[in-house]
C-alpha cells in the first residue's frame, strides 16, 4: 500500500463532492450542532437488534475522531470524540469542518483526502469531478478499503445513482443555515 494525500482548500474541491458527502454521510450537517440525535438513536436501535453495526456519527464527529483521536471503538474514545466535536462546532465554521473532513478521511486503501481520491479513482483534480464521480467517491466512505468508486458492483452502482440524484437536486450549499435556524428559534 502506498499512502496518497494532498491537502487542498475547500474551493478546490468541487461542490459536487461536497454535496455527495453530505448526502451520503450526514444529511443534516448544515443544520445540526455536531450531533444528529435521531441518527444516533436509529443506529442504537439497529445495533440492539443484532444487525450489522452502524454508526450515527456526523461529519463533525468523524472530523474530531480523524484529526484528534486514535482509531477503534471504546466509550473513552467516544467521550473524547464528543468533547472535540463540541469544540470544533464552536470554533470552526461549517466550511472549515467540511474542508478538514474532506482532506482527512480515507477514500480508498491508503488514499486520504479529496484530491488524492479524485486522482486515484478518476485521474483528475478534485475541482473537476462530475456529480457521478463525486457520488462514486462518497458512496464508498463507509468501507473505502472494501469498495471501489469506479467499476463497482451492483450494490455500489445503485447507491451511486441515488447519491448522484441527490447531488443534482440538492441546490446550492448554504453554510449559514445553522445560524439562520438559531435566529429563527430565538424569535419563537
Amino acid at each position: 500500500m502506498t499512502l496518497q494525500h494532498k491537502w487542498v482548500p475547500l474551493e478546490d474541491i468541487n461542490v459536487n463532492l461536497q454535496k455527495a458527502v453530505i448526502a451520503s454521510e450526514d444529511g443534516h450537517f448544515l443544520t445540526h450542532n455536531g450531533f444528529d440525535f435521531k441518527a444516533i438513536e436509529k443506529a442504537m436501535k439497529n445495533n440492539e437488534k443484532g444487525k450489522k453495526i452502524k454508526g450515527g456519527s456526523t461529519i463533525s464527529q468523524q472530523t474530531a475522531k480523524n484529526v484528534f483521536l486514535w482509531p477503534g471503538r471504546s466509550y473513552i474514545r467516544k467521550g473524547f470524540e464528543a468533547y472535540f466535536t463540541v469544540l470544533i462546532e464552536f470554533l470552526w465554521p461549517k466550511e472549515r469542518i467540511l474542508e478538514v473532513y474532506l482532506n482527512s478521511i480515507e477514500m480508498g486503501d491508503g488514499v486520504y483526502g479529496a484530491q488524492a481520491a479524485a486522482k486515484h479513482w478518476y485521474n483528475k483534480d478534485a475541482k473537476n469531478l462530475t456529480a457521478n464521480q463525486a457520488a462514486g467517491i462518497a458512496v464508498i466512505l463507509p468501507s473505502p478499503r472494501r469498495y471501489k468508486a469506479n467499476n463497482s458492483g451492483p450494490y455500489i452502482a445503485k447507491r451511486k445513482n441515488t447519491i448522484t440524484r441527490y447531488v443534482n437536486n440538492f441546490g446550492p450549499l448554504d453554510f449559514n443555515k445553522k445560524e439562520a435556524n438559531k435566529k429563527e428559534n430565538k424569535k419563537k
